[in-house]
């Protein structure tokens, strides 16, 4: 039986359901010279600002348990020199390229989405999960402020965009109808959760910021919770699936939890080509169980009301 693993998201086709992470294939042409690109329905290149980020100081990456701790900073060269150094480097990669928008303000995320779109890349998506410099908040903590954002792209960008969100919203829901309602044509769930650790022989934290991103399989449970939350409420909303992903079944439960399709982020550090083993075991898994399309799973674990 061949298992079709072609999906839609939106207005997007992807040949695989698999996404690479932004933040963790760098800028993609250098990951490509390691990996087999040929397993991902799209990659995601690293999140680019209006000007040059200098990032954190270090220590900024650190293991915590079986996830990782991150504090990068969204260290970046800005839009002008990614435009000069990397974009030319994008074209015959072999699998699309999705850029990713960051800034301080609506207007600097508009910016730098006009400038990807020039760029060619297949999609944009917005990093709302990086800090508001204003107030130290999130963009993606706040329904309107997320919205407000994704407005400005939507006006400044007729290519596909997506919504990066974060588990550490209170209301996850009222965020991704937010952005939703203002064009975006999916949504990402999810982007890290906050969590920090101690070197108990230094009496410091591990990361010089104190806190920063926890991610790795920790993270699956609560993101899955986030895609299913979503997808019940918000049916008509593709879901991009992330967090700890590092098998078939994993994927399988995040599509059968709603998603259309799975990102892949921490695995790449331990793994740089884990996306052909796990494409095979969801292909396998699908096989075993009688699926002829990964898209059959899509949603297939939502309980209904008189269930619960």
């Amino acid at each position: 039986m061949t298992v079709v693993t072609a999906v839609d998201l939106g207005r997007l086709h992807l040949e695989t359901p698999l996404v690479a992470a932004s933040g963790t294939v760098g800028s993609v042409w250098e990951f490509a010279r390691v990996a087999d690109v040929s397993a991902y329905g799209a990659m995601t290149a690293k999140s680019v600002s209006p000007d040059p980020w200098p990032g954190r100081r270090p220590p900024r990456l650190a293991p915590a348990g079986a996830g990782m701790l991150n504090a990068i900073g969204i260290q970046n060269p800005g839009i002008e020199a990614w435009l000069r150094e990397t974009a030319p480097r994008l074209r015959g990669i072999g699998c699309p390229v999705w850029g990713s928008a960051v800034g301080r303000t609506p207007d600097e995320f508009a910016h730098v989405a006009a400038k990807l779109d020039e760029a060619g890349v297949a999609a944009v998506e917005i990093n709302l999960s990086c800090p508001n410099l204003e107030d130290g908040r999130m963009f993606a903590l706040d329904p309107s402020r997320s919205g407000e954002v994704v407005a400005a792209v939507r006006a400044a960008t007729s290519a596909p965009i997506g919504a990066k969100l974060s588990p550490n919203a209170d209301d996850i829901v009222a965020v991704a109808e937010a952005c939703a309602a203002a064009g975006a044509d999916w949504v990402t769930l999810t982007n890290t959760i906050s969590g920090a650790s101690i070197d108990v022989e230094t009496a410091r934290p591990v990361l010089s910021s104190g806190a920063g991103g926890y991610s790795g399989p920790p993270l699956k449970p609560i993101a899955l919770r986030c895609v299913m939350e979503v997808a019940s409420r918000l049916p008509q909303l593709p879901i991009l699936g992330c967090g700890g992903v590092v098998s078939g079944r994993d994927v399988v439960e995040y599509l059968m939890a709603g998603a259309t399709a799975v990102g892949l982020g921490t695995i790449h550090f331990a793994d740089p080509r884990a996306a052909r083993r796990i494409l095979e075991e969801l292909v396998i898994w699908c096989e075993r169980h009688g699926v002829k399309a990964v898209t059959d799973l899509i949603g297939s674990a939502h309980v209904t009301k008189e269930e619960r």
